[in-house]
């Protein structure tokens, strides 16, 4: 590659890769040439946010090959339907359930979510597509159902939670999906990772109470879980 191209590269990056030539991939050459030779066959698909911050093969300490990952901007799942022209998130569910045979779908949500935030606060478009605008309607029975109660803070971090609830409900709206659950032979769960302190918390489907998934993170004088379920409807 002449210097000029690779002057352009980021340096981050180049670091990164010389870091991974030289450690990850040494330690784990087997596991890549495997996988290269026999292709993937994760039990877990991991629905995430698009933020730098929030990466799940980080969060769960993943190995290559063990997570099947979809992001976007505020980890949704759009209802099922076959009108519209992309359907990226869709296209990758389709794989995941059909292809790969996941076991498990995870709905990964997280803290100072800035697609939330812009919905909520009814930020103006970043450019005349209005990408973010468009895409984030979908989550407006979410915000229907979270009471205007309390500072914003709280409202958002409610209305977070609730996002995971709707995209939850909407893998069900899947034939697919709905039926394997139906049969047991797929678990949809939903998560919600704190930027700041680290906490994961999991949602119980028989209460709608996001309670940590590891108790031993917790302080004394942490709040322990939280519930959207007292949300007006």
């Amino acid at each position: 590659m002449s210097p000029g191209k690779a002057s352009q590269f980021p340096s981050k990056l180049e670091a990164g890769y010389r870091s991974f030539l030289n450690d990850r991939l040494v330690r784990e050459r087997q596991r890549y040439e495997t996988l290269a030779q026999q292709g993937q066959s994760p039990e877990v698909m991991v629905i995430g946010c698009c933020d730098s911050r929030v990466s799940p093969e980080v969060i769960f300490d993943a190995s290559p090959g063990e997570i099947f990952v979809a992001r976007n901007v505020a980890n949704l799942v759009p209802p099922y339907e076959t009108g519209g022209e992309y359907h990226g998130t869709s296209a990758a569910l389709e794989f995941a359930v059909q292809a790969l045979k996941v076991k498990h779908i995870v709905v990964l949500g997280h803290a100072r979510c800035g697609g939330i935030r812009a919905f909520a606060e009814q930020a103006a478009p970043l450019s005349s597509g209005d990408f973010i605008g468009n895409w984030m309607s979908l989550i407006a029975p979410a915000a229907q159902r979270v009471a205007a109660r309390g500072d914003a803070a709280d409202h958002l971090h409610r209305l977070e939670l609730a996002v995971i609830e709707l995209s939850l409900a909407n893998l069900m709206s899947f034939p697919c999906i709905r039926i394997l659950v139906e049969r047991g032979r797929l678990h949809l769960h939903g998560a919600y990772f704190g930027v700041a302190d680290g906490v994961l918390l999991l949602r119980d489907p028989a209460t709608g109470r996001f309670e940590r998934l590891v108790d031993a993170t917790a302080s004394a004088s942490d709040e322990t879980s939280f519930n959207t379920n007292n949300t007006q409807p």
